[in-house]
């Protein structure tokens, strides 16, 4: 469980680091450059997100049982999942109705992700990793939308894609990454999730 610990701190500590350290960020690329600052922000989150995945699944195998969900939390999660799944998408379409409208798709996809996986879910493995990534998301999602588009945000390089707005939306876009969302979605529910995780939410 140490190891699960461990990497949750380095990923989303380095993740955190414009919601309570803005201003020390940006001094800090001013100094060392932000081709330097984007090497250590890249190799930290690599390693916090290769004990993550170590960590849990370690302790997959021999869970702390808090409590079992009901069935019917299942399917909750797979319908919360599959908005989050058209988030996500939208984050990176350009011109579509949905990052336009909510300015911050990835954040929030994180968010529903995160819930989803605590409705079904009830180890202590599972709290910590999916209610870390929660907290996470929740105080990001407050501290992007306090930031103005003005700054430094052009050469942010965790939310660069999250966080600006798309001035304007097209029709085509919207269905493309509503399409695309549902999909990506089908493929990992379905097929991905049990051959990388080991379970299979549809059995």
């Amino acid at each position: 469980m140490q190891w699960l610990v461990l990497g949750l701190i380095l990923f989303l500590g380095v993740h955190s680091v414009r919601i309570v350290a803005d201003d020390w960020r940006n001094q800090t690329i001013d100094r060392i450059g932000l081709g330097a600052w984007k090497a250590v922000y890249s190799l930290v989150s690599a390693v916090g997100l290769g004990l993550i995945i170590w960590g849990y699944g370690l302790a997959r195998q021999s869970p702390d049982v808090l409590w079992t969900p009901p069935l019917g939390m299942r399917h909750a999660a797979s319908l919360l999942t599959l908005v989050a799944f058209v988030l996500l998408v939208a984050a990176y379409v350009p011109g579509n109705a949905i990052k336009a409208r909510l300015g911050h798709p990835m954040v929030l996809s994180v968010k529903l992700w995160a819930f989803a996986h605590l409705l079904s879910n009830g180890t202590l493995a599972d709290v910590l990793l999916f209610g870390g990534f929660l907290a996470w998301a929740v105080l990001n999602y407050r501290a992007a939308r306090r930031r103005t588009p003005a700054g430094r945000d052009d050469i942010d390089d965790e939310d660069d894609a999250m966080v600006t707005a798309t001035r304007g939306s097209s029709m085509t876009a919207t269905v493309a990454t509503v399409v695309v969302g549902l999909g990506a979605w089908a493929v990992f529910a379905f097929w991905a999730h049990g051959v990388l995780i080991g379970v299979r939410p549809f059995g």
